[in-house]
């Protein structure tokens, strides 16, 4: 369905480098001269494109001026799948900001998720939370100052991103197969470095083969009203990734040494001592599921067949929990009861704000002080810890940084 990212949310960036890939869509190519070897490839391309059957007036529009958005190659090295403990990647996202802001997107779209669950069978908590991860539940902050320009990322990654060359060609391909629809335009084409877009960041390819005119307006748009999007993505949870209906994802769970592994019904796994963390007994005992264990010492996990459509989305592991745990927390859970080794408990909304507060003051400027933490927050933590010798420097805004804060140091 998209890239991992990193974007603010997973992937928030400063307002300058949108401005700048906004300026590079629209000035002509003797203003901002294009990267050696990049001129011959367009030229390649605009063939492919029109024999591709896409018209010469939305080539035009979206490529003829088009410069390469080269900070994506950063961008593809530094995902945080990879670089976070498994802790700090669940708390950054199962925020108190995004369980608050969640129940509020529940009561505004009670409707809309009804009519999901009775369509598709997907849990509203599952949709809420990757509408909360992705896109913030579609604040038009976000959309304005934290995504950049597609045409100039995918043209980037089309040229010169050797491993997957085609596929980049091909999302090109599909962003100008939208334009060519008259489903949107270049300028309203805003995404992360990898060309995911609007309230669940779509690709381009799912826009076109999976989106779903879910409000009836004649396009099928990820951005605007929420309805396409998560209908949509309802749709792909049950198509690709095989959601089941009337399942949940999963249990955290208490496991006596030497319980079973593979497969097994949740009888199964309650006959061999396997118990839910909170007491609660498994509803649907003939349901399968597999025992997953993080970390050891931390907490485990019965993974149904819906944590694995969730993934089929993301395919990080890290993720998929992640998203699972925060479905779990805006419908009224608690957090995990086992915690991870060496994990602390995540900031509430007021000491995030508290400690982009204090980091601003002392000149780390964290891109606001809302209470949601992404790359610009992540940065300016980093550089606190570089400058006050905090190790590891990882850029994790927890309890530590906060103290030591308060600390005036």
């Amino acid at each position: 369905m998209r890239q991992p990212d990193s974007w603010n949310l997973p992937t928030r960036r400063a307002l300058l480098r949108a401005v700048v890939s906004a300026v590079a869509l629209v000035l002509p190519a003797r203003v901002l001269a294009a990267p050696p070897g990049f001129e011959q490839w367009r030229e390649n391309f605009h063939r492919r494109a029109l024999a591709a059957g896409i018209s010469q007036a939305t080539w035009d529009r979206a490529m003829a001026h088009v410069e390469p958005d080269m900070t994506v190659f950063k961008e593809i090295r530094n995902q945080p799948e990879f670089n976070e403990q498994i802790w700090q990647y669940v708390n950054r996202r199962v925020s108190e900001w995004r369980i608050i802001h969640g129940k509020e997107a529940l009561a505004a779209n009670a409707a809309l998720f009804g009519r999901i669950e009775r369509d598709f069978g997907v849990e509203r908590g599952t949709l809420l939370a990757l509408w909360g991860v992705e896109s913030a539940y579609g604040d038009p902050i976000v959309q304005k100052n934290h995504m950049r320009p597609v045409f100039p990322s995918l043209a980037a990654l089309a040229w010169n991103e050797p491993r997957r060359k085609a596929y980049w060609e091909g999302e090109l391909l599909n962003a100008l197969r939208i334009v060519d629809r008259g489903w949107s335009t270049p300028e309203e084409m805003r995404g992360s470095w990898a060309g995911a877009m609007g309230h669940t960041q779509w690709m381009p390819e799912v826009w076109l083969h999976v989106g779903i005119d879910y409000d009836g307006d004649g396009k099928i748009s990820p951005f605007g009203k929420p309805d396409d999007a998560l209908g949509s993505t309802a749709k792909f949870l049950v198509n690709r990734g095989k959601y089941h209906r009337g399942e949940h994802w999963g249990y955290e769970v208490k496991s006596p040494d030497g319980a079973m592994s593979g497969s097994r019904s949740y009888a199964a796994w309650a006959g061999a001592g396997v118990t839910r963390a909170d007491g609660q007994p498994f509803p649907q005992p003939n349901a399968s599921a597999q025992m997953w264990v993080p970390v050891p010492g931390g907490p485990a996990f019965l993974l149904g067949p819906n944590f694995y459509a969730v993934r089929s989305y993301n395919p990080s592991m890290n993720y998929a929990l992640a998203i699972c745990h925060l479905g779990d927390r805006i419908l009224g859970a608690g957090p995990f009861i086992q915690p991870f080794p060496g994990s602390e408990r995540a900031l509430t909304l007021a000491e995030v704000q508290e400690m982009q507060t204090r980091l601003t003051k002392a000149g780390f400027d964290t891109g606001g002080t809302d209470g949601r933490v992404g790359n610009d927050t992540m940065k300016a933590v980093r550089d606190y810890q570089l400058k006050m010798g905090i190790l590891p420097a990882d850029g994790y805004g927890g309890l530590k940084v906060l103290a030591r804060l308060r600390q005036g140091g």
